[in-house]
């Protein structure tokens, strides 16, 4: 079954017979005209830096705005593509296309046309690892330009999305998919838990009522047929989870056995013969056990009869044992068990899951995903009498599976369109070295009073950088973005809460009390109003604690920001000027969550 991360997908029509002969590469897609010129002014800069050129703009038959690189012969373009997501200069989901739907060309602002045919690729090919085509990487980008005063048509102020296609207008763009972009929907339907059936790029009528069903669950009619939009989002929100389980393939050497594992909610513990055990990680509730050992029939009812009676697999449930194999499923109110194994060729492989039941619905697809990738591997079992392993030799026989870690992790925000960004002191005390999202070192340009500002050493250009706003009135709803796990989790979480009062406890200026639940991650992250405006950074914990009386133990959801005019101050010491934002209404939820991602950066500080 195809059900791991799957790359995002938008068909383009020819605008000539030799399109047909040009592939290209997507790197960004975005919803209105102003946005799409920036960020192709932005690519444009950072890939020029690294002899690249042939960045063009497309609108796209979903009323976005595509930004594309090439055009490139297509026996070389994944090649080209490779190398740039090796060099971390597009997007992990970039994809290539064959321009058989663009239409109006919008970038470059001179109208130049692109070649009529295919060019040399600028870049050697470079050959792209697992763990690359699985985590998330960040573009690492130029300062954006403003846009040409001739790009400002009418229908760059047009910010609300374009009405949808027909039904009609869906299964004409549905009709130029390839068998490869419809499997790549069913998986996404199953990963849902909407399709049942095989993975076979075959729209029949289980496709069709799975397409229903996703569209019902998304409050959308159920017309069986998707449109172009709806296509990008189901395959966007599959994508984002498989990103977030972290999936990785693992060569188990010792048993014999290739998985892909969910790397982001277990990690490797210990070789306990015929048993590989993975425990939770990061609080997952999900633990697993690879199965591998020598036997025949008997050894495989003997196993069978074992695991049945672990007292982590409940009584009842479904059970079967058959000459090759068993499976055993059961529940109960503290665990969600499954066991799979086969006997194959004198030897018996398999695996065994333990989840919480409220994870039930998500535990389902992670086990969809081991079934699909497990593989038996040579002739080899695990050693009955192999004996613990020190460190040093299980890293020596996981390798890549832990990794080296970071001393702290805090949340930042960009201040500037060349990537500066503000965090809190605490996220860069005693650091030997700074990164941005795991990506990019950063220099430290100042750090007092409680902020710290950091410059990129390689350019960036922010997806959003901050304007602000003066604090809103107490009882206000506001939201913090931030990383509160550290960097655990593969993209900002934003937390609401709400604005209480300007000041300290003991009325000191500079700060803002909220009511808000945040963790250690979130410190440095931006507090926004409902519009969109950043209108403070929040501060550590302590900070919560500054006024209060010795002794005293305040409520875990007060917190303090550093509020807009201590913030602006310290910027222009740095020769940064404040960006302020006017008045303006409260934006759509889905809105304000991609503003205030775009801004956030994760802090990391390295020894």
């Amino acid at each position: 079954m195809l059900l791991i991360a799957t790359l995002l997908t938008v068909f383009v029509n020819a605008k000539a017979a030799t399109a047909q002969e040009r592939r290209w590469i997507q790197v960004e897609a975005l919803p209105n005209l102003t946005r799409a010129n920036d960020r192709a002014a932005a690519f444009q800069q950072s890939l020029n830096q690294h002899g690249i050129s042939g960045i063009w703009g497309f609108g796209l038959p979903s009323g976005w705005f595509g930004v594309v690189i090439g055009p490139y012969d297509g026996e070389e373009v994944g090649g080209v593509l490779a190398s740039l997501k090796s060099e971390r200069l597009i997007p992990s989901d970039s994809y290539i296309t064959d321009g058989r739907e663009f239409r109006d060309q919008f970038w470059p602002a001179d109208g130049a046309a692109p070649p009529a045919e295919a060019v040399p690729a600028e870049v050697p090919p470079a050959e792209v690892t697992p763990a690359e085509e699985i985590f998330p990487e960040e573009v690492l980008s130029a300062p954006q330009p403003a846009p040409q005063p001739d790009q400002a048509a009418p229908e760059a102020e047009i910010v609300a999305e374009p009405a949808d296609e027909t039904p009609a207008e869906a299964r004409a763009s549905e009709a130029a998919l390839d068998t490869d972009q419809r499997k790549s929907l069913q998986a996404a339907l199953q990963w849902f838990g909407h399709y049942q059936g095989g993975i076979d790029g075959a729209f029949g009528p289980g496709t069709r009522n799975s397409m229903a069903a996703w569209q019902s669950a998304q409050g959308l009619e159920p017309t069986g047929i998707l449109t172009t939009r709806q296509r990008e989002a189901l395959l966007s929100a599959h994508q984002g989870e498989v990103i977030a389980f972290g999936f990785a393939g693992v060569e188990e050497q010792e048993s014999g056995i290739d998985v892909t594992l969910p790397l982001a909610l277990v990690t490797f513990d210990r070789y306990e013969p015929p048993f590989v055990h993975y425990r939770e990680k990061n609080g997952s509730g999900l633990s697993l056990v690879l199965i591998s050992q020598p036997g025949d029939q008997g050894s495989l009812a003997g196993l069978y009869d074992v695991i049945g009676s672990f007292e982590a697999m409940p009584a009842g449930g479904t059970r079967a044992l058959r000459d090759s194999e068993f499976t055993i499923e059961a529940t109960d109110a503290r665990v969600h068990s499954r066991a799979v194994a086969r006997l194959s060729g004198g030897l018996i492989k398999g695996w065994m899951a333990f989840g919480k039941p409220e994870n039930a619905a998500r535990d389902a697809r992670i086990y969809e995903v081991i079934s699909a990738s497990f593989r038996a591997v040579g002739d080899t079992a695990l050693d009955p009498g192999l004996v613990p392993l020190d460190e040093a030799a299980r890293r020596g026989l996981v390798a890549g599976i832990e990794v080296k870690k970071p001393i702290r992790g805090r949340s930042g925000f960009y201040v500037a369109a060349d990537g500066a960004v503000l965090t809190t002191s605490e996220a860069v005390q005693s650091c030997g070295r700074i990164t941005l999202d795991h990506a990019t070192e950063a220099k430290l340009v100042f750090d007092e009073a409680g902020l710290a500002l950091l410059r990129p050493v390689t350019p960036l250009a922010p997806a959003a950088v901050a304007t602000f706003a003066a604090s809103p009135r107490p009882g206000a709803g506001i939201v913090v973005a931030g990383y509160p796990y550290e960097g655990r989790l593969p993209a900002p979480v934003l937390t609401h809460g709400s604005y209480e009062e300007a000041g300290g406890l003991d009325g000191a200026p500079g700060l803002a009390r909220l009511s808000v639940a945040t963790q250690a991650g979130d410190a440095g992250g931006a507090v926004l109003d409902g519009s969109g405006a950043v209108i403070g950074m929040l501060l550590p914990a302590q900070a919560a604690r500054a006024g209060a009386a010795q002794g005293q133990e305040l409520p875990a959801d007060v917190a303090f920001a550093a509020d807009t005019a201590r913030i602006s101050t310290a910027l222009q010491g740095a020769g940064i000027t404040v960006a302020q934002s006017a008045a303006a209404p409260a934006l759509a939820p889905e809105t304000l969550n991609r503003t205030a991602r775009g801004m956030t950066v994760l802090v990391s500080c390295w020894q």
